[in-house]
């Protein structure tokens, strides 16, 4: 690390804030004061701050590094706990607790994940970043740069060995699954040195060599994975911990796993008396095509953009459109396959659902996010903070817009497919809280998964099986915070629809929803509603 600069920069905001006044330095003489205008300032240092030393072009993941950001992290968060916001108004206050989740995340990467110690699979994350390349030919300066970074490879897995040196306290699943993992970063750079070789010939070596440094960090994770002896997961109290101090949910581990089930049985019931009342409709053909199922993603999206402004589900602003969006996640320009990944043995019958999470709930929130100014609740939340919102509003408008009536006069075949994808995603939020609980292993996981999909749609050593366990293993709570997220945007509704009676507006609701910003849904609530009981639920001692 370099030292110097890390306390030339510390040394530098402090000086700042004596320059700026004794108002911006909250814990001066060890009694809390300060003003939002102090909370944006913190923020501003600390989201620098969380920004890693970079050699090269490479983070300084090194234990000395880590050590002192964890200490410095520290005194972020006493001076953040320092700042009264008694008599704060609402909203602030929310942008309070948002700054707090976020340096609660970075402690629970530090105290509870150290995936730079812990997780073979955290350096892969680099690799794509460092072999990232697009529109060539490249010109001089974009070669000279992708020339670093495949150089750069060779620094960051040299990294990764000298750092993950305690097996012992190594999962071995996550070995497994960083092997998985490596052998799709490895299929993009075979496609870097094919297009090396047709336009930029001299940097065919560099690729050639960084080809050849992730096949010996593969084979060095397996020959080393029978060392790797922990378990995975992160235990019941921290993760009870994660949703109480991160997440900002009112729940411990057992009421949401039992959340979860209870969902989980919901689904699946609904799902069966689907099939029975459709039993003697025809089945959906599904598209035999790209150019056939191009033609109904087209439709779909169509059919769904006129629906929610005819039936004023929320405003569709002038720049909610599925431009940049159509086509970019679809693969309509890959091969035909012999055999479908799950989702798309669904969305190649009735593609209304998945273009519903996907566009409406994921690209749109993107877009809101880029057109959001406010300092800390614009752009996206690191660590999960904005998962549970995030996903969790995505999965319910599936269900929430087919009650509303957008598969009316299509086949109700779809509704049944509805409940199919909650089913696996419910699966999944049951993978995710028994693998961390330590029930179960990956394997575990996995089969639990194979065997409980939908008439066993999830093909058996599918490729979209092991990447989500591996999202929720790795990032903790992924597909929990997905369903739990459904059932808080389900009681927030109920307790505004409470409060307003008939005045009840479904358009003004999701209006206000959105507006908040991709948020925890404790704080969408608190700001909403007014009440408070679980805002005071997540910050007693």
């Amino acid at each position: 690390m370099n030292l110097g600069r890390r306390t030339f920069v510390v040394m530098v905001a402090f000086l700042g804030m004596v320059a700026a006044g004794s108002h911006a330095l909250p814990n001066a003489f060890g009694a809390k004061q300060g003003s939002y205008e102090d909370l944006l300032e913190l923020f501003r240092q600390f989201r620098n701050f969380q920004r890693p030393e970079i050699q090269t072009t490479v983070p300084d993941y090194s234990a000395t590094t880590m050590a002192e950001q964890f200490v410095e992290l520290r005194e972020f968060q006493r001076r953040l706990a320092d700042i009264d916001i008694d008599g704060w108004l609402i909203h602030e206050q929310v942008d309070y607790h948002l700054v707090r989740a976020e340096m609660n995340g970075m402690e629970f990467q530090h105290r509870v994940l150290a995936p730079w110690s812990l997780d073979p699979g955290f350096y892969n994350d680099v690799l794509p970043r460092l072999g990232r390349a697009q529109d060539f030919p490249l010109n001089e300066s974009r070669a000279d740069e992708l020339q670093v970074r495949l150089r750069a490879v060779a620094e960051i897995i040299e990294q990764a060995k000298v750092n993950l040196n305690d097996f012992s306290r190594i999962a071995a699943d996550l070995g497994t699954l960083a092997v998985l993992s490596l052998g799709d970063t490895r299929e993009s750079y075979e496609q870097i040195v094919a297009d090396l070789a047709e336009h930029h010939p001299d940097l065919v070596g560099d690729g050639l060599e960084a080809l050849a440094v992730i096949d010996d960090y593969i084979a060095w994770i397996e020959n080393n994975k029978r060392r790797m002896t922990a378990r995975a997961g992160v235990g019941k109290e921290n993760y009870s911990w994660l949703m109480k101090n991160v997440y900002l949910f009112p729940y411990t581990w057992d009421e949401v796993r039992m959340i979860v089930e209870l969902e989980d049985n919901r689904v699946r019931t609904f799902q069966r008396l689907e099939e029975n009342r459709n039993r003697n409709v025809p089945p959906i053909e599904p598209v035999q095509s790209q150019a056939e199922y191009k033609a109904s993603v087209s439709e779909a999206i169509e059919h769904l953009m006129g629906f929610l402004v005819k039936e004023r589900i929320f405003t569709v602003d002038d720049y909610l459109t599925p431009d940049g969006y159509f086509g970019s996640w679809h693969g309509f320009d890959n091969p035909w396959p012999e055999k479908h990944d799950y989702f798309f043995n669904f969305s190649h019958r009735e593609p209304l659902m998945e273009e519903t999470h996907e566009m409406v709930g994921h690209h749109f929130d993107g877009l809101r996010s880029r057109n959001d100014q406010r300092e800390i609740r614009g752009g996206r939340r690191p660590y999960k903070i904005g998962t549970a919102r995030g996903e969790g509003l995505a999965f319910a408008l599936e269900e929430l817009l087919m009650h509303a009536g957008y598969l009316d006069g299509r086949n109700p075949h779809g509704r049944e497919i509805t409940y199919e994808q909650s089913a696996f995603r419910t699966v999944r939020a049951l993978s995710d809280i028994y693998m961390h609980s330590g029930d179960w292993s990956y394997e575990d996981a996995y089969q639990f998964c194979i065997e409980n999909a939908p008439h066993g749609e999830l093909l058996d050593g599918s490729h979209h099986l092991w990447f989500e366990l591996d999202t929720t293993l790795r990032g903790v709570g992924h597909h929990m915070l997905m369903v739990v997220g459904k059932v808080q945007f389900m009681k927030l509704m109920r307790n505004r629809a409470n409060q307003l009676g008939d005045d009840f507006v479904l358009e003004e609701f999701m209006d206000d929803v959105l507006n908040t910003g991709s948020i925890p849904w404790s704080l969408i609530r608190w700001e909403m509603t007014g009440l408070d009981d679980e805002i005071k639920q997540l910050t007693v001692q």
